[in-house]
């Protein structure tokens, strides 16, 4: 075909698919749905209706994430939709586990759709490949999660200040932090660390009892170490994307209290800032960046993971030539495989 290629993103405004693109690269052209993702609504490209009555304004629809509201059968009619249309389908499994979810098997029900049907498969990390291989048969093309911070910020030094600040960020209690035993063994595990402190973020609306994911145990916790000096609570509205750099920046060690998940772009943040990341074994974090991985319940070993990596963690610092060069690599990767998928639209890979 002449021209780019035009590949529409479920979600299309969010800033990991900004960086699956990039000018050095020509040959794929980002399409807009207007009012898809607003409202935290499912995209209107995700409904197969849509995709039939507007084929003709895209080449390849590349789904990421944001199908929860979706059943099998509606998404088995997306990809019959857009196999009918000529048109390729590609399926980034960000998600093996999905962190917005307790329950597990309604969205292993969805993947179980999506992944035999789509042309072509991109993960972040070979451990996620290998999985997606034994569970479905299918392969990967496996393209590391690109930065997050914008290159300007990275590699720029963190502020000195006197003593040290372990955060951790519960914001609105996401379905897969363990945020009270968490919280219980950071207050004794900084505890036992001189000179160091311990600050805990969460959003306002996590602290109100009407709030569906209230907790009121941790809220009492909360409180009740807050007044005795055992941490600093900041409780406030959900960072901007400058506040939320500025507040890794004053972390020493930034703490991921996650029970489940596969992949994190909280981590991926962190190494473009230089902070230490602790966290529990979940999924395949081990394989994106430099990370301490301990058992997060048991305060004798977070207080030793956070003393190693507060010492100095290895490979936890990204530079900007190093983002900038893999951003490249992975904008090749995903032209090349629009590329194979356009023209063996409903071939798979």
């Amino acid at each position: 075909m002449s021209g780019p290629l035009r590949v529409l993103h479920v979600p299309a405004d969010h800033d990991y698919v900004a960086r699956l693109v990039d000018d050095r690269v020509p040959g794929v052209e980002l399409v807009a749905v207007s009012g898809s993702d607003e409202g935290w609504r499912p995209s209107a490209a995700l409904d197969a209706a849509w995709v039939a009555a507007h084929a003709a304004r895209f080449d390849v629809l590349h789904v990421h994430f944001g199908f929860e509201g979706r059943t099998p059968d509606q998404l088995s009619a997306l990809a019959t939709a857009v196999a009918g249309a000529g048109r390729g389908l590609v399926l980034t499994v960000h998600d093996l586990q999905n962190p917005h979810l307790r329950e597990q098997d309604g969205y292993a029900r969805l993947l179980d759709v999506l992944v035999p049907a789509a042309d072509a498969l991109v993960t972040l990390t070979p451990g996620a490949a290998a999985e997606v291989q034994r569970r479905w048969g299918r392969r990967c093309t496996v393209v590391p999660h690109p930065h997050v911070a914008p290159l300007t910020e990275i590699g720029a030094p963190r502020p000195h200040r006197a003593g040290r600040v372990v955060g951790v960020h519960l914001k609105s209690l996401r379905a897969n932090l363990v945020a009270l035993p968490v919280l219980q063994s950071l207050v004794e595990a900084v505890g036992r660390l001189p000179e160091t402190v311990l600050r805990v973020d969460v959003h306002g609306e996590a602290l109100d009892p009407a709030f569906p994911r209230s907790d009121a145990e941790l809220v009492r916790e909360l409180r009740a170490a807050a007044t005795a000096g055992a941490l600093d609570l900041r409780v406030h509205d959900r960072f901007d994307d400058a506040g939320l750099i500025a507040y890794l920046r004053e972390l020493d060690a930034s703490v991921l209290a996650y029970g489940h998940g596969t992949h994190s772009g909280w981590l991926e943040l962190c190494h473009d800032l230089g902070v230490p990341v602790v966290a529990g074994r979940v999924g395949f974090l081990h394989q994106q960046q430099a990370l301490v991985e301990v058992d997060l319940t048991d305060p004798h070993a977070l207080a030793e993971g956070l003393s190693r990596a507060m010492g100095g963690l290895p490979g936890s610092a990204a530079t900007a030539a190093e983002r900038d060069a893999q951003r490249l690599a992975g904008a090749r990767a995903h032209r090349d495989l629009y590329q194979r998928v356009a023209v063996g639209a409903g071939g798979q890979t």
